[in-house]
């Protein structure tokens, strides 16, 4: 069922965000130097490695790590992505991830690669056990200010929770958030 809503909402979707999609590329194209979309290692179900697709944001140079480990996050961001961040155009292209299977619409964020404290305690909590979403229930309930043990465990009240009418109120809560520009870090 979870299968069947996401291919029913990603087709549209795609359809719909074909144009702004377009502008967004054109805009990371025209200001920096490097390949428009940046192909992150994320850990997907089973804790299989998959390649998730974003705008890019930051400088082909920045290293491979969670953002908010960078000393200075301001000094990697190309000139639109404070604004493709914040107002989480970025994140178009994962619609591909979610009509390959790899994501769905609503699930724990997928960890880096390199994020081995958030994988060892998502395998230790059975979370590993679903596809990541764009946007999940520790996304609405804080984004990137929350520590890791408060993100698995809101990761786990989703996973015990989870339905079609918690999906779409969490999409509806995602929405909410992007527009007031809440719990986003740059």
């Amino acid at each position: 069922m979870k299968r069947l809503f996401d291919l029913l909402l990603s087709v549209p979707a795609s359809i719909v965000f074909m144009i702004p999609a377009g502008l967004v590329a054109l805009m990371v194209r025209l200001t920096s130097k490097g390949p428009i979309i940046y192909w992150s290692d994320r850990v997907g179900r089973e804790n299989k490695v998959f390649k998730m697709p974003k705008f890019r944001t930051m400088r082909v140079d920045t290293p491979a790590v969670a953002s908010h480990l960078l000393v200075d996050t301001h000094q990697y961001l190309t000139p639109v992505g404070t604004f493709l961040r914040g107002s989480s155009l970025d994140e178009l292209p994962q619609l591909w991830s979610i009509l390959l299977g790899d994501m769905s619409f609503v699930g724990p964020r997928p960890a880096l690669f390199n994020q081995d404290d958030l994988i060892k305690l998502r395998t230790e909590k059975g979370v590993h056990k679903f596809n990541p979403g764009l946007t999940g229930w520790a996304q609405v309930n804080g984004r990137d200010e929350l520590p890791i043990p408060l993100k698995v465990e809101l990761d786990v009240e989703y996973i015990k929770s989870h339905s079609l009418w918690f999906d779409l109120y969490i999409l509806w809560l995602t929405i909410l958030k992007v527009v007031r520009r809440e719990g986003i870090s740059h």
